[in-house]
């Protein structure tokens, strides 16, 4: 066993690794960038050194996690003897793994000629190809061209995808259905890869309708002996990205899940695999309305990860040696990934390794799915992750981070385990409504509501399925703070102006929505927030209360002007339903306060009670308790409000009337920002040019997404801040279109 192992990696994964490490009683180095200096990796490990370039900063993954002469630098430094990759960054490169071996440590992963093999997609099609595995018709040939490409499509038919030979992690992946798309789709996904990976080949393969994303992890030692530990269903995807997997596929029967086991050591024993790594099966959809039919389904090779898995976890929890013994163990990959890398051999063979419950997982990334899964950044100001009877929570950050566009958005992962598939659900959907990440936009609410789709509960998956509910049936997964048309209270135009949308007073009798108990438990908060500190006996001063309390009167309505990001601003008004005594007005000033009565706009007035304990907000509205996660940002005038309920997260604004009406007025027509931080890649036009509304401007590049600006009306490039290369903030300034004054209209973003 090593004395001391470097973890080349970052965030969650980094943590892991280093948990494991810390069990097994080995010394543990982190490495990290200026931005991750303070991250919680830096924090778990025994020693941490810092990568990038001397005498200024520069925490791009070019410069710190992809410097290959800075890791060895650094394990040189504290004397590691072998270095884990961790996923993503070098993981699968196999110069790094060949850089280690030349440096005398050990790659705690395989060996750099199955890296090499197994990271070209071409040449790895042919070689499983050749060992018996089944894969899917496309092109071959080690760099086909464009033009052989072409070819290939004719020949095999429409539609087909594109991938790039020398990617991950659905990367740069294209599905193109029509003909006269290819040429595009081709040059788009040449321009990814050559980015993302330093290489534009490309393959091309049939396109299976309704595919389901099959899985299985291998697991080989130095000694001759591989196996199987099961599959992993990971058909929960969007733009090839996973959201959620599983283990055990719902979909396969014995003899299937024995074939594909057999075909994955089939492919892992090929290329000399040893170490943990997962190949990766396409299996044709079945009629939802047909039971599954007897016998091996078909299925087909799509590739081979030549390191762990980001669901690696549902596998720990799924799988057991010794299930039907009275002692059954579970295992820990990333031990045997070291144990392997040290020497030592398997002790068990593949009839000890069965399922034993089922395990789902679910990625926690910070994007916005009210914004087409928009990334998000910002800095997380609460977080509460879940426990509980069967749920591990992997995650890579605390309260203070930093979340910005230099590494991929996955922030952490939520794991249920369950003695069945329904339990496990029910759990999963349960810790996610738990999890409060409050001051970054994340997509943890929108997981917890597909978890509760019709069609994933019964187990009838497809990698199409979310997208398709996206675009069909989107009320499924749509977040409950998102306008409707049944929204209430929407869109004040200021004091005293009936707003469109609002209710009338025959809503009186209807619940509140989840969009107006955001508005009312903001407002409350704000309102706690004006009452008068107390003095020591209890007492506080009724002429600094926020109702303007006077002996007799009537209690003013105090006036919240508030803004969820990209709706229309709202008024909240608030006062006590009691006129009372000195005692109403002043007793609690800052806890569960007396019955108050709040308004939305021209809305009917409810009553209403607030308490604040912590980050929880209690709210009752006419009778019904609903409590909040709930923080607030740094801003020392007007903060910016968090809340947090099943999962979702919103920014609920303050808003000041007479600077919004001024900023109107001199606000630039044509102006086109950046949606979300990242950098752009390509620019496709110059000040002064004439363009066509829709016509490609900009080409923007965050967490394995591409976004297109294009002109918003046919008009000319009057301004273009931006240029290729450049990082860009979310709402940065990168070109203005002007048009003529009957042409203005508002700009688009086409993904």
């Amino acid at each position: 066993m090593f004395d001391t192992v470097l973890v080349a990696n970052r965030g969650e994964i980094a943590l892991r690794v280093i948990r494991t490490l810390r069990r097994l009683g080995v010394r543990s180095v982190a490495v990290h960038s200026d931005a991750d200096a303070d991250a919680p990796h830096v924090r778990a490990a025994d020693v941490a050194v810092r990568l990038g370039p001397e005498g200024h900063s520069d925490s791009s993954a070019a410069e710190t996690y992809l410097r290959t002469d800075q890791i060895l630098a650094a394990a040189r430094r504290t004397g590691a003897q072998a270095v884990h990759p961790g996923y993503g960054f070098l993981a699968e490169n196999p110069a790094f793994a060949r850089a280690c071996a030349e440096a005398g440590l050990a790659f705690i992963g395989p060996p750099p000629g199955a890296v090499e093999l197994m990271g070209d997609k071409i040449n790895a099609k042919e070689a499983v190809r050749v060992a018996g595995v089944p894969v899917v018709p496309g092109s071959r040939g080690g760099s086909p061209s464009d033009e052989d490409l072409t070819r290939a499509a004719a020949e095999i038919g429409f539609p087909v995808l594109l991938k790039p030979s020398a990617g991950g992690g659905g990367k740069g992946m294209r599905l193109v259905r029509d003909p006269a798309e290819l040429p595009a789709e081709l040059a788009a996904a040449r321009r990814v890869a050559r980015t993302a990976f330093g290489d534009d080949t490309l393959l091309l393969e049939r396109w299976v309708d309704r595919p389901r994303h099959i899985e299985v992890q291998v697991l080989a030692d130095t000694h001759g002996r591989t196996v199987h530990l099961g599959e992993r269903e990971c058909s929960l995807q969007r733009r090839h990205q996973k959201l959620i997997e599983e283990a055990p596929s719902v979909l396969l029967n014995a003899e299937t899940r024995a074939a594909m086991g057999e075909a994955a050591v089939r492919a892992a024993e090929a290329c000399g695999y040893t170490g943990a790594g997962t190949v990766e099966f396409i299996v044709p959809g079945l009629d939802p309305d047909q039971p599954v039919p007897d016998g091996v389904l078909d299925f087909f090779f799509m590739e081979m990860n030549t390191r762990l898995q980001v669901e690696h976890p549902v596998t720990e929890l799924a799988i057991a040696v010794g299930a039907d013994t009275a002692d059954p163990r579970r295992l820990d990959l990333v031990e045997w990934q070291v144990r392997v890398a040290a020497g030592e051999p398997l002790p068990y063979e593949q009839s000890d390794i069965s399922f034993l419950g089922h395990a789902i997982e679910a990625r926690i990334c910070a994007e916005d799915p009210d914004r087409d899964f928009l990334p998000t950044g910002g800095r997380i100001l609460h977080l509460a992750e879940p426990t509980g009877e069967g749920i591990r929570v992997d995650s890579g950050v605390a309260a203070g981070t930093e979340i910005g566009s230099l590494y991929d958005p996955m922030l952490a992962k939520v794991i249920a385990y369950g003695p069945d598939r329904p339990t496990a659900l029910r759990r999963l959907r349960a810790a996610l409504a738990d999890t409060d990440i409050l001051g970054v936009t994340t997509n943890t609410g929108f997981l917890r509501r597909l978890l509760a789709h019709p069609e994933v509960a019964a187990g009838r998956l497809d990698t199409g399925l979310v997208e398709r509910t996206v675009q069909q049936t989107p009320v499924l997964l749509a977040s409950p703070f998102v306008h409707t048309d049944a929204d209430a209270g929407e869109g004040d135009a200021g004091e005293g102006d009936r707003a469109a949308g609002a209710p009338t007073a025959s809503a009186t009798d209807a619940e509140a929505s989840a969009t107006e108990l955001a508005h009312f438990a903001a407002a409350l908060a704000r309102q706690l927030d004006l009452a008068p500190a107390a003095a020591p006996g209890g007492w506080a001063d009724p002429f600094s209360l926020p109702s303007g309390w006077r002996l007799g009167g009537e209690a003013a309505w105090t006036t919240h002007h508030l803004r969820l990001p990209g709706r229309a601003p709202v008024t909240v008004r608030v006062r006590p339903s009691t006129t009372g005594s000195v005692a109403h007005g002043t007793d609690n000033p800052s806890g569960t306060g007396p019955d108050l009565q709040v308004r939305l706009g021209d809305g009917p007035v409810r009553r209403a009670r607030v308490s604040r304990s912590g980050h929880r907000l209690q709210l009752t509205v006419d009778g019904l308790q609903t409590t909040f996660a709930h923080t607030t940002d740094d801003a020392p005038f007007q903060p910016v409000h968090w809340l947090g309920l099943d999962g979702d997260a919103l920014a609920v604004h303050p808003y000041d009337p007479v600077a919004e009406r001024t900023a109107a007025g001199a606000a630039q027509h044509g102006a086109l920002t950046a949606p979300m931080p990242g950098t752009v890649t390509v620019v496709k036009a110059s000040v002064g040019e004439q363009v066509k509304r829709g016509q490609a401007l900009l080409v923007l590049e965050a967490m394995k997404m591409e976004h297109v600006i294009a002109a918003p009306y046919d008009g000319t490039v009057s301004e273009l801040r931006a240029t290729a290369g450049s990082t860009v903030a979310m709402d940065e300034l990168l070109a203005v279109v002007t048009a003529p004054e009957d042409a203005a209209a508002p700009a688009e973003v086409a993904p």
